[in-house]
């Protein structure tokens, strides 16, 4: 209906017919065909008498949401920063690990979205992801042509598996094929960088980052997770003095973001082997998987600075990220 233009109002014998054939539909359930025969009027007619209800008041539309959903505030988060979608989990009552809760959110959404021809690019270091794949239903039939490792993987042999077996496990899943990243993800100078990705094997890893469709990722704090920490890939006290004096408060696949989301250019960011923040800006649809309060900052920022344009996320962060 065009918004400038005034509803004419039917007469009282007009509303009375108007009327009848909305119950007939809405509260019977008879199809709009039998409604035509039943009165002898054509199925257009009824169509838009059903149409002209709800124009003149007769018929109003209520969405009533399911207990545990938050459309709402899932349209608030992309309105406010301009994400592409938002996904809000609920964790009522789960205390303050959210994590199971956020896993299973983001394997229902991979699920659902994931619909053929994609190619994945998924971090290294992140429990929520390993939590979301590792709720993941198996695909009956192929959803993902390639899964790619963006940031490298090698640290502690006990954690190596768990880079690896999430790459792994992803494309099993999906039926893509793994590319795994055999690099650390940080090393000790940028000349051993630049030696690294000067690597044939390496090299090869790179050229499929330009082809990324998705990049699914957690959103990462200053302070490491225990993850991280385990991982021998966690960030060193001096350097994250070093990121702190210039104003980082989180990171996405090892780049560093302020609060305004923009890349703290720093020495630590030239030791990291993995996607650079170009290439992962130039992914279209960029996931991030994080929650809990402690990461409220960094969240903030990753979607300030475009590091994730689809966030899965808890209800009470995007309750917080509403408030401000």
């Amino acid at each position: 209906m065009n918004a400038n233009r005034a509803v004419r109002q039917p007469g009282l014998d007009e509303l009375r017919l108007l009327a009848k054939v909305a119950r007939m539909y809405h509260e019977k359930g008879i199809r709009q065909p039998q409604i035509a025969a039943e009165l002898n009027l054509s199925q257009a007619r009824v169509s838009r008498m059903l149409k002209q209800a709800v124009d003149v008041g007769i018929v109003h539309t209520v969405v009533t949401m399911p207990s545990g959903v938050h459309s709402d505030l899932e349209d608030e988060l992309q309105g406010r920063y301009g994400l592409r979608d938002a996904v809000v989990v609920d964790t009522l009552g789960v205390g303050d690990d959210v994590l199971p809760a956020l896993g299973s959110g983001a394997a229902a959404y991979l699920d659902m979205t994931l619909t053929g021809g994609h190619v994945v690019g998924i971090s290294s270091w992140s429990e929520t992801l390993i939590s979301a794949v590792d709720r993941m239903p198996r695909k009956s039939v192929p959803v993902v042509d390639k899964v790619v490792q963006i940031v490298g993987g090698l640290g502690d042999a006990a954690v190596q598996m768990q880079a690896t077996r999430l790459t792994a496990r992803f494309a099993e899943l999906t039926g893509g094929m793994p590319v795994y990243l055999p690099a650390p993800g940080l090393v000790g100078t940028p000349a051993v960088r630049r030696a690294m990705m000067n690597d044939v094997s390496v090299r090869d890893v790179l050229g499929t980052w330009g082809q990324l469709t998705d990049a699914l990722v957690g959103i990462g704090s200053l302070e490491p997770s225990p993850l991280l920490q385990r991982s021998g890939n966690a960030v060193a006290e001096a350097d994250q003095d070093e990121l702190r004096r210039l104003g980082a408060v989180g990171d996405v696949c090892f780049r560093f973001f302020d609060e305004e989301g923009r890349l703290v250019r720093s020495t630590f960011d030239q030791r990291v082997i993995g996607v650079t923040a170009k290439e992962l800006l130039a992914v279209p649809r960029r996931i991030g998987v994080a929650g809990g309060e402690r990461k409220y900052s960094a969240i903030r920022a990753a979607m300030l600075g475009g590091w994730v344009n689809i966030l899965i996320t808890d209800l009470a962060m995007a309750h917080r990220l509403l408030e401000q």
